[in-house]
């Protein structure tokens, strides 16, 4: 029978980053108090929570990148909304925060959730900031926690 390994809420002691852009605030707050509940839901004492707002998505992977590179942290969650306008302006955003969180996490082994919403719609943001699609700060904060579960059973089982 194969080792399995499960994703669940425990064994994710420590400290949290929360990193959220203050553009588009009235989406990004309901993201952000998404996440909050989560990792107190999860039994993470607010003591052990930052949280760092940031001018927009494009400032989220720098700042994500202080909490990552000081160790310090067992997980960081970044949180925006960049909603489509006129232009494309939002596809390079939005692939350069990606890109450059997931590097982030491959180079520093932590998990970074990611929060960033990339909707065509103040409506579509809303949905999914608490609405009828759920709250992506909720889900970026549970993988997090639950990739940190992972992660720690896969680090225990290759040690012991």
């Amino acid at each position: 029978m194969p080792q399995t390994f499960e994703s669940k809420t425990d064994n994710v002691d420590g400290k949290y980053a929360i990193v959220v852009s203050r553009y588009n605030e009235n989406i990004t707050r309901r993201l952000h108090d998404g996440a909050m509940a989560t990792l107190v839901d999860a039994g993470i004492n607010e003591d052990e929570i930052v949280v760092a707002w940031v001018p927009g998505a494009w400032e989220l992977p720098i700042v994500a990148k202080e909490f990552v590179a000081s160790r310090q942290y067992a997980g960081v969650i970044c949180l925006g909304a960049v909603i489509k306008g006129e232009t494309t302006h939002d596809l390079y955003i939005n692939t350069q925060v990606a890109n450059s969180l997931g590097n982030l996490s491959l180079e520093y082994e932590l998990p970074i959730g990611f929060g960033l919403l990339t909707c065509q719609s103040m409506e579509q943001a809303m949905n999914r900031a608490g609405g009828t699609v759920g709250n992506k700060g909720e889900e970026a904060a549970k993988a997090v926690l639950e990739t940190l579960s992972v992660m720690r059973q896969v680090a225990e089982a290759n040690n012991g």
